[in-house]
C-alpha cells in the first residue's frame, strides 16, 4: 500500500492523478498547509524539506519500506514501479525526463511565481507581475511549440505531462487565455478528458 501526503496544490495533484491513472492502491493523508501540517516532527520525518507531496510506500525496491517527497522523482519512481507512462526506450525515456524536468525547473517554480504577485502578495510589485508574467507566457509559447511538433510532451503520453497539466489548469489564476496557445489547448482538454486525470484532480476532496 501507498501511502499519499498531499494538499489541493497543483505539485499535489500531480501526485494523485499518477496513482490513479496507474490504478496503484494508496491511502491518503491531508497535510493542510494552511495550517502547517508539513511542518509537523512527523511529517518532517517523512519529508524533511517541510513540502507536499510525499509518498510511503510498504512495498519499496527489494520489498522494503520506502518514503519519497519531490513530486518528479516520486513520478519517477511511481512509473518505474506500474511500468507505465516512461518509455521503456531509452531516447524516449529522456525525451520524458527532458520535459519533466522542464516542468520541475521552469513551469512550476514560475506559474508559481505568477500567482503569488497576482493573488497572494500583501502588496502590488509591478516590476514582479511584470516579470513573473511574461516568463510565464513565455514558457506558454515553448509548450505550444512543442505540442505543434507532438501530441504529448514526450511523443506518447507521460509523466511530463501528467506534471505539467495540473499547472496549466490553473491558467484563470495566471491571467492566461489557452485560447492564444491553441495546440496547449488541444492538449489540456485531451488529457482533462481520461478518467484517472479526473479522479486525481479531485484528490483530496
Amino acid at each position: 500500500m501507498i501511502d499519499l501526503y498531499t494538499w489541493g496544490t497543483p505539485n499535489g495533484k500531480k501526485v494523485s492523478i499518477m496513482l490513479e491513472e496507474c490504478a496503484l492502491p494508496y491511502a491518503l493523508h491531508k497535510i493542510n498547509i494552511s495550517k502547517d501540517d508539513q511542518f509537523a516532527p512527523d511529517y518532517l520525518k517523512i519529508n524533511p524539506n517541510g513540502k507536499i507531496p510525499s509518498i510511503v510506500d510498504s512495498d519499496g525496491p527489494g520489498g522494503k519500506p520506502i518514503a519519497m517527497m519531490e513530486s518528479g522523482a516520486i513520478l519517477i519512481y511511481l512509473a518505474e514501479k506500474a511500468g507505465k507512462f516512461l518509455p521503456a526506450d531509452a531516447a524516449a525515456r529522456y525525451k520524458a525526463i527532458e520535459w519533466l524536468m522542464f516542468q520541475m525547473g521552469g513551469v512550476g517554480p514560475m506559474f508559481g511565481q505568477t500567482h503569488h504577485f497576482l493573488r497572494a502578495a500583501k502588496e502590488q510589485v509591478p516590476y514582479a507581475i511584470a516579470r513573473y508574467t511574461r516568463e510565464k507566457d513565455r514558457l506558454y509559447g515553448v509548450l505550444n511549440t512543442r505540442l505543434g511538433e507532438a501530441e504529448f510532451l514526450a511523443g506518447e503520453y507521460s509523466i511530463a505531462d501528467i506534471a505539467t497539466y495540473p499547472w496549466v489548469s490553473r491558467f484563470d489564476w495566471h491571467d492566461t487565455r489557452l485560447a492564444d496557445f491553441p495546440n496547449v489547448e488541444r492538449w489540456f482538454k485531451a488529457i482533462g478528458a481520461r478518467p484517472g486525470v479526473q479522479k486525481g484532480m479531485a484528490v483530496p476532496s
